[in-house]
């Protein structure tokens, strides 16, 4: 079990690793009826489905270069490591915080927030900027400045 208080420490695979996981990333895109991990001394385990899923999600990624964080969803953030998640400045992301943009909570002097109350306004944030780009391309789109 992942503790709380656990840092955000990413995993990025080294370049000459990067063969490996891209053939288990294709050994991983097949269907498998029951898929199975065999241990050491030859025990076989089914995997549950839905931890299956999550590893062939990392393992994409992972084949794809991307570095990849695993945080349980009630973990508590900092406001820098939240501020680095929205990828906006400290300062900015506690003026959200005192607006009421975004949940928090105090330990002590300091300001915690849960990445899910974050992913929640992340999410709610693009959704917002996506509209805004629609309406804007729509926009252009009618006034013949924007071609298709």
């Amino acid at each position: 079990m992942l503790n709380q208080k656990a840092s955000l420490e990413s995993v990025l695979i080294p370049e000459q690793k990067q063969e490996e996981i891209a053939k288990l990333d294709r050994i991983l895109s097949h269907e498998f009826a029951q898929p199975k991990l065999v241990g050491s001394n030859g025990e076989e385990i089914v995997i549950p489905e839905s931890v299956y899923s999550i590893l062939r999600q990392i393992v994409r990624a992972m084949a794809s270069g991307q570095a990849i964080s695993l945080v349980p969803h009630n973990h508590e953030l900092t406001t820098q490591e939240a501020a680095d998640i929205l990828n906006v400045s400290r300062p900015f992301l506690v003026k959200l915080l005192d607006q009421g943009e975004i949940p928090c909570i105090k330990v002590g002097k300091h300001r915690r927030i849960r990445l899910e109350d974050l992913t929640l306004y992340k999410e709610h944030r693009d959704n917002k900027r996506r509209k805004h780009l629609d309406r804007l391309i729509e926009m252009t789109e009618e006034a013949g400045l924007y071609e298709a």
